[in-house]
């Protein structure tokens, strides 16, 4: 026997004796006046059984497993109620599809993908993901998840996880905002965490001002490499950003940012932002409320918001990555889901530290 590599313990007569007394009551009532050999087999049998567990627990035993199709027989309309709320939500405004796209990389990088960005403050717990400075205040979205789980929880009650509301969620935000190209099949099964800290958004969570050498370190945390960092930098073409989150690249400070945009921002944002004066511009000037391959070109010819953006020309790798996505057509929106099914298996909880959550915003009680 073996567990990531690590050989079982022999098992031994004293072993096998003790472990007798482990079987469940019925069962060992039920053997009693059997032949030695009999119990003997079955006490073999629960020790090995509870000898792999505890071998492998914290040895590199697989974690727990997702998979496409999970509730077809749970829950078999879940995936098209979700569909179906995001929806009507991103046709009224495409800003909540690019929140809740935005949603799932910040729920993945902090504590897993458990849907803890979703937690509201308690007073045991006054200070969640959700008020930390890179979700608060401009994370949004929340009222969709909220509302594609309410109708779950009367189609099918404590069933489907809030963790996977929000892989959903994206993925059919991502398939409305490209008008259909970006579509994926996500697995499925997560359980929802109960931890959320808002010092781990800040831990976790990398800045728009990160260097290239920065991005690729927290994505590497993640087991997420630089081809990932550059397909998920795309999203930045859908959606909005606070004047405050670039500033550091507008006069009187250094940049290489194209100087028409660089004029356009300036008439739109403050000087110095504060948190009651922080406007918000568009990230792509080009197709605003599309998601496509834009961003690519934007980044190209240096119009772009973040440092974090621009710092994927400073290395001839990434800067390949960028040309290849911004001149093939269709590289791109591949990329994309194949990057996002990734993400979306970061750091799963198990039935043994998770939970399917009845609402969202807190944990069952």
């Amino acid at each position: 026997w073996t567990c990531g590599g690590a050989a079982i313990p022999h098992l031994n007569h004293t072993t096998v004796a003790s472990t007798s007394s482990l079987l469940p009551p019925n069962i060992h009532s039920a053997l009693v006046g059997r032949s030695s050999s009999t119990m003997g087999r079955v006490a073999i049998w629960i020790s090995c059984v509870l000898l792999l567990a505890a071998t492998c627990q914290g040895k590199g035993a697989p974690g727990h497993r997702v998979r496409v199709g999970y509730y077809n027989r749970k829950c078999p309309a879940a995936e098209i109620i979700v569909r179906s709320v995001v929806g009507k939500a991103v046709s009224r405004n495409p800003g909540l599809g690019a929140g809740i796209i935005r949603m799932a990389f910040h729920d993945c990088f902090v504590q897993g993908c458990d849907a803890s960005v979703l937690l509201d403050p308690t007073p045991a717990n006054p200070r969640p993901e959700k008020l930390g400075p890179p979700n608060f205040p401009s994370l949004r979205g929340f009222e969709v998840i909220d509302a594609a789980k309410a109708v779950l929880e009367r189609v099918c009650p404590g069933v489907v996880s809030c963790a996977d509301v929000i892989a959903f969620a994206a993925r059919d935000s991502a398939y409305f905002l490209s008008g259909y190209k970006i579509d994926y099949k996500m697995p499925a099964g997560r359980f929802d965490g109960s931890v959320s800290l808002e010092s781990e958004s800040l831990q976790f969570l990398p800045p728009p001002f990160f260097n290239l050498t920065q991005l690729v370190d927290s994505f590497k945390a993640k087991n997420m490499n630089e081809d990932d960092l550059v397909v998920l930098s795309g999203a930045h073409t859908i959606g909005v950003s606070h004047c405050s989150s670039f500033t550091d690249r507008l006069p009187p400070n250094p940049s290489d940012m194209n100087p028409g945009l660089t004029r356009l921002l300036q008439s739109k944002c403050p000087v110095s932002p504060n948190f009651t004066n922080d406007p918000t511009v568009v990230q792509d000037i080009v197709t605003p409320n599309r998601m496509d391959n834009k961003y690519y070109t934007n980044l190209l010819k240096r119009n772009v918001l973040f440092t974090s953006d621009a710092a994927l020309l400073t290395s001839g790798k990434t800067a390949l990555k960028v040309m290849e996505n911004a001149f093939k057509p269709g590289s791109w929106e591949k990329k994309f889901a194949k990057a996002m099914v990734k993400m979306a298996a970061i750091e799963l909880k198990t039935a043994a530290n998770g939970e399917i959550r009845r609402n969202c915003r807190v944990v069952n009680k």
